[in-house]
């Protein structure tokens, strides 16, 4: 197993981070972060471990101070950069396209961290938390038998925000840029630049608290390879597939809580609400003032989800 770069300084995790790389059934080389438990010497006070599985643009080094939230409750935390993002490997030649061939492909993804989390012996029970695009990662992750005891999902893109009319066009879209062999090309109203270099805090879509801001703003001032633009066309219609089929399904037996901004602009809160107006014991937190990042949200918004995502682990050892 090979060792992969880290970068501490910029996560803001609890001591002992690091990452290795794995290789996916297919070749393709992801990368998996790893924060231990942080209090020395008590592992048996250690509750479990947190499988956190991040957004679209996402890396590990941006769920560092997310890792730090979770020791101070009692549990470790793994993170992954997806296929496409982060350090892992990139699919197409502009690196800066958010890619993938086939949704499903991220499962390949999932099925290596967890070969590596059990090759690894991290404390069980395991939970998961899925976050944006890694909520629907997770969701089909759960229905293929994820070993997790729960789940907390944050801003689940179960559902992708778009007008009517957008959504209506987009398989039109989706069969043009297939016959000119354009499927790799951005997405309309996308380009190759990070979100956080080109958008200004002051009406983000992310998160209201500048502090947290300036932290995402530095990671990829810090380290380019972290940065990664707008989806491609591809991306686009196997996501929307993906959605249509996990809102479709019957709810898993699992107990799970999902937390929801009331500023969301990013993912498609109907289907949000969908999926958990169907889910037998589901809980869906309505939080006020929030973003797309909850838990990254100002400090008040922050303490309450990790409470609560930590609170609802612990009711299910």
């Amino acid at each position: 197993m090979e060792a992969a770069p880290f970068h501490a300084e910029l996560a803001d995790g609890p001591e002992g981070g690091h990452a290795v790389w794995l290789h996916a059934s297919d070749g393709v080389r992801i990368r998996v972060g790893h924060w231990p438990y942080a209090n020395k010497g008590a592992e048996k006070d250690v509750k479990g471990t947190v499988l956190m599985f991040p957004g679209r643009t996402e890396y590990i080094e941006k769920y560092g101070r997310a890792a730090a939230d979770f020791a101070t409750r009692g549990f470790e935390m793994i993170a992954v950069d997806w296929r496409g993002q982060g350090l892992a490997d990139r699919l197409l030649d502009d690196p800066m396209v958010g890619h993938v061939t086939q949704f499903t492909n991220y499962q390949k993804d999932v099925d290596a961290v967890v070969a590596w989390a059990e090759s690894q012996d991290l404390p069980k029970p395991w939970y998961l938390v899925g976050h944006s695009m890694g909520g629907a990662i997770g969701l089909q992750a759960v229905f293929n038998n994820l070993p997790v005891n729960a789940a907390g999902f944050s801003a689940p893109m179960w559902g992708i925000k778009m007008s009517p009319l957008t959504r209506f066009f987009v398989p039109t879209i989706a069969k043009a840029a297939k016959c000119l062999g354009l499927l790799n090309s951005y997405a309309p109203t996308t380009k190759g630049v990070s979100y956080v270099l080109d958008a200004g805090f002051d009406d983000n879509m992310l998160t209201h608290d500048p502090d947290m801001w300036a932290f995402m703003v530095g990671h990829i001032e810090a380290e380019a390879r972290f940065g990664l633009g707008g989806p491609s066309i591809n991306w686009v219609g196997e996501s929307i597939q993906a959605c249509d089929e996990l809102v479709a399904r019957p709810a898993p037996d699992l107990p799970v809580v999902t937390l929801l901004g009331s500023d969301e602009r990013i993912v498609d809160i109907p289907a949000v609400h969908k999926r958990m107006d169907t889910w037998p014991g589901g809980k869906l937190h309505l939080i006020d003032g929030a973003e797309h990042e909850v838990m990254m949200e100002l400090p008040d918004i922050r303490k309450f989800s990790f409470d609560t995502l930590a609170d609802h682990f612990t009711a299910h050892p």
